[in-house]
């Protein structure tokens, strides 16, 4: 196997790793919402896969250029995906898939039109004045990220990219102590050391608290891309890199980047509109109350109340005497049952005598 196949396969098993590790420090996230949950067996296995993934990143390095190793490591938030719907059973909607879909390949062409240079590290002054910017920066986007803890898609952005930029600032450090190497440990190596070890701490714990609440793609996606961009923009500005093909690179690398920015905007937006949609609960149904059977009421001995059915002699015509013309039968005597009594809306409900509507015979 040539060099830059094993390059290749180191990189494609570290993005494995990485996307791995991030499904479990999400899992653990759902279920425990500090920062370091050091209790938990899972967390220790997400920290085992990351830094197993930046040691297969870094051999991989060791045998391929910058150029095809970065990009590829681009695939973790495709790799993801896929693994957290067969894992755990996350599955990803279309939107969230078009979005890590853009962010991959922005942050691909990106990445590979960065040009190489000269070996270069910083000195102390500048070691000092990238680490208090850099804890500068992360400590504000953590104010701001605790600012908007009612918006857990924001603030998990937030949180993100603050974890991005520790990580991506660990990797310039990582390269200055690679370049200053001599064969051991020196006094003039141990503030690169422990500045590597404050951001590696700060972005894996600022990436469990992301995962809270938020999902796996856009935290995920977010943290891939502002790693590699913030490491790349201090290797433009500080250590002489610069983009290939000049101002058709510049403009190239430009593009790319807001197809990448395009794709965390539709993860973001993915996530919310799924919040939203979590927020709202159905109503529950109503209860409907068994029908009752209308049962008769029981009248005193000599009460009479007509039914529906005979209520109809009340409108006979009536003499001057208060008898009923020869032609018009008597009503019938009731019967010694209580006629039905009906419920109408939940009181009784009594038939008045209907109101004679022709004219009353009188005799003179």
């Amino acid at each position: 196997m040539s060099a830059l196949a094993l390059s290749v396969l180191l990189s494609l098993v570290s993005a494995v790793a990485y996307a791995g590790g991030a499904i479990v420090q999400e899992h653990v996230a759902v279920s425990d919402g500090q920062y370091a949950p050091l209790r938990r067996p899972g967390w220790w296995a997400a920290v085992a896969l990351n830094g197993l993934g930046g040691l297969l990143h870094v051999a991989a390095l060791a045998y391929g250029p910058l150029s095809v190793v970065q990009p590829l490591g681009a695939l973790t938030i495709v790799f993801a995906l896929p693994m957290a719907a067969l894992c755990v059973g996350r599955k990803a909607g279309s939107t969230a898939w078009r979005g890590a879909v853009m962010a991959t390949v922005g942050l691909a062409g990106l990445l590979s039109l960065v040009g190489s240079s000269d070996a270069r590290s910083l000195d102390g002054s500048q070691q000092l004045g990238v680490f208090l910017a850099t804890a500068g920066v992360v400590g504000a986007l953590m104010a701001v990220g605790r600012a908007a803890h009612r918006r857990p898609a924001v603030r998990a952005m937030v949180l993100a990219t603050a974890s991005g930029t520790a990580f991506g600032i660990s990797s310039v450090f990582t390269k200055t102590v690679a370049v200053d190497w001599t064969g051991g440990v020196t006094s003039a190596l141990l503030p690169a050391l422990a500045a590597i070890g404050v951001f590696a701490v700060a972005g894996l714990l600022l990436s469990q608290a992301a995962y809270r609440g938020a999902g796996l793609a856009a935290p995920l996606a977010t943290l891939t891309v502002v790693n590699p961009v913030v490491a790349a923009a201090v290797g433009i500005t500080m250590f002489g890199e610069t983009f290939r093909y000049g101002t058709t690179g510049t403009a190239l690398a430009l593009g790319c980047g807001a197809v990448a920015a395009a794709g965390l905007v539709l993860l973001t937006a993915e996530r919310v509109e799924r919040a939203r949609a979590e927020d709202v609960t159905p109503l529950p149904e109503p209860e409907l109350l068994p029908a009752r059977k209308p049962t008769a009421m029981a009248l005193p001995d000599g009460v009479f109340l007509p039914s529906p059915l005979t209520e109809g002699v009340y409108g006979r015509a009536v003499r001057g005497d208060g008898g009923y013309d020869q032609d018009d039968a008597a009503p019938a005597a009731p019967a010694e049952t209580s006629p039905p009594y009906y419920a109408l809306y939940g009181a009784p409900y009594v038939p008045f005598p209907a109101v004679e509507r022709g004219r009353v015979r009188v005799r003179s």
